[in-house]
């Protein structure tokens, strides 16, 4: 038997611990595991409130700064119970929650500040964990974005966890954009003032554009054993330098991918989706369920400051409860550059989306929170737009309803690693529009399973978008034989996971 640790900052097989797709892969691909007969262990940090009611199963001790620091592990309870499976979380009082998502820390003014400092201490405890076998002997640690990959410099660099060499790595990215980068000195989130006592290999660590700063992306893409993209394409992108907003590649660390490249320790393996056990809402709840997670926001405090915004909400959703619009497209999704770029940069984009829909008595439905210019940009166009639904918060009852109850899914990321939004969309049979990018172009195929556009510059790219969407709404009233087909060959396609921890074994873990 294979015993397996996950280590991450979210994990959705624990409630409250999700900030976007990282939080559904390292729930799914532990369980394929331990279907397997292997044994899986998965570890994030508590974020100060995860460990409460919680089994204590050790205190680890190890120094920081130069002091003696301990950290308390917990096994806790997940929302499902599987075989082999067991899930942990680390406590110290410096790990705190952040404000996205209750998990993540916005320092706007240092990037990264508040999330590298308990990132470093989360780190530590589990190469201390690790070193103590504490998940028993662990045979491959899989590793999830930056905020894990400290336990690869500690095992590398660091003395005491050097017993730490014997197991395989595995690298994920899941986000190359967000690049934890912080200062190796001279502040006090840095490398130099938590680990004092290392002698720090400079160039190793550095980022190429900051020299004085480390990448901790890149320290997980240069020294794990293998490097994991979640899809084929976007593996391709990122071996490409960015050159935004036309395309989003590598990000400044093509160099990196391209030597993991060229030494076959880079793979592009597409992330599943869950098709059993599916939490879905009941037909025909669209409205009320809008209503509902209204009403509930309406009560919390952090939500006081857009009180009159919400309740405007609502009134524009009575208007349809009793008279259904014809049409409904929708995005769900953080709000932030990644995903809806084109419509901050072009706003007169969407008002002409918009426009196309009312002549068919279309609505469009957008579901998130985020950037505070994205969610002002989407409010504005709420009052100003009547077809334009913007519910500002989060809500799973009303994320499942929107799945189940659009016509068409709408996902014009800029760039996009693997995406779930459109394979939920299309387990539910909705058509999906897309930009032709990244993991988007590996699931959705242009007038097969949905509607997709591309361009060479921008200008091209927001012309197709128009295109493309006035081709769907053509489409939709004037070949409905055709829309069933695509409806058809959407809901047939099938992302398991089964198929990508296969690959996982073969190239990933070696086993």
């Amino acid at each position: 038997m294979n015993n397996f640790l996950f280590v991450a900052a979210e994990n959705d097989a624990l409630p409250d611990c999700k900030a976007g797709g990282m939080g559904d892969v390292v729930r799914d691909v532990p369980r394929q595991i331990s279907e397997r007969g292997d044994r899986a262990h998965v570890v994030v940090p508590s974020y100060s409130r995860l460990h409460q009611n919680g089994t204590l199963k050790t205190h680890l001790h190890f120094r920081l700064r130069g002091i003696d620091y301990t950290a308390e592990l917990y096994e806790v309870v997940p929302k499902k119970e599987f075989g082999n499976l067991h899930h942990y979380v680390i406590h110290h009082p410096e790990i705190e929650e952040g404000d996205i998502a209750h998990i993540y820390h916005n320092d706007p003014t240092e990037p990264f500040y508040t999330d590298a400092i308990k990132y470093i201490i989360f780190c530590t405890a589990v190469a201390e964990a690790l070193k103590r076998e504490a998940f028993g002997k662990v045979d491959v640690v899989h590793m999830h974005d930056w905020h894990s990959s400290l336990v690869l410099f500690l095992k590398k660099y660091h003395p005491s966890y050097n017993g730490l060499k014997k197991m395989r790595y595995v690298y994920s990215i899941h986000n190359l954009a967000i690049q934890g980068i912080r200062p190796f000195g001279d502040n006090y989130s840095s490398l130099e003032n938590w680990f004092p006592e290392l002698e720090l290999d400079y160039g190793a660590l550095m980022d190429y554009r900051y020299q004085d700063c480390v990448n901790l992306m890149a320290v997980g893409i240069r020294f794990a054993d293998a490097v994991h993209t979640v899809s084929p394409s976007y593996k391709e992108d990122v071996l490409r330098p960015s050159s935004p907003p036309e395309f989003i590649g590598g990000e400044g660390l093509e160099k990196d991918l391209l030597e993991a490249d060229n030494e076959g320790r880079l793979f592009g393996i597409l992330n599943g989706c869950n098709y059993s056990n599916i939490r879905v809402a009941a037909k025909g709840k669209l409205y009320r369920n809008t209503v509902k997670a209204l009403f509930r926001w309406l009560q919390e405090e952090s939500k006081k400051y857009k009180a009159d915004f919400l309740a405007h909400t609502g009134e524009k959703v009575m208007r349809y409860v009793q008279n259904h619009p014809k049409f409904i497209v929708s995005s769900v999704a953080r709000l932030t550059e990644q995903k809806f770029y084109f419509f901050k940069r072009s706003p007169e984009a969407f008002v002409e989306i918009l426009k196309k829909l009312e002549k068919i008595d279309g609505i469009f439905m957008l579901l998130g929170t985020g950037a505070p210019e994205y969610e002002d940009l989407f409010r504005q166009m709420s009052y100003d737009h009547k077809n334009f639904i913007f519910t500002n918060g989060q809500s799973e009852d009303l994320i499942d309803s929107i799945y189940l109850e659009s016509d068409l899914y709408f996902m014009p990321s800029l760039f996009e690693p693997c995406g779930i939004s459109q394979m939920l969309a299309m387990r539910n049979g909705n058509p999906c529009l897309v930009h032709h990018t990244g993991g988007l172009k590996d699931t959705v195929s242009h007038l097969k399973t949905g509607f997709s556009f591309d361009g060479d510059t921008y200008d091209e790219k927001i012309r197709n978008m128009l295109t493309c969407f006035d081709l769907a709404l053509d489409v939709y009233t004037n070949d409905r034989p055709q829309w069933k087909r695509i409806k058809a060959n959407a809901k047939r396609k099938r992302f398991t996971w089964k198929k990508s921890v296969d690959e996982y074994y073969r190239s990933l873990y070696l086993l």
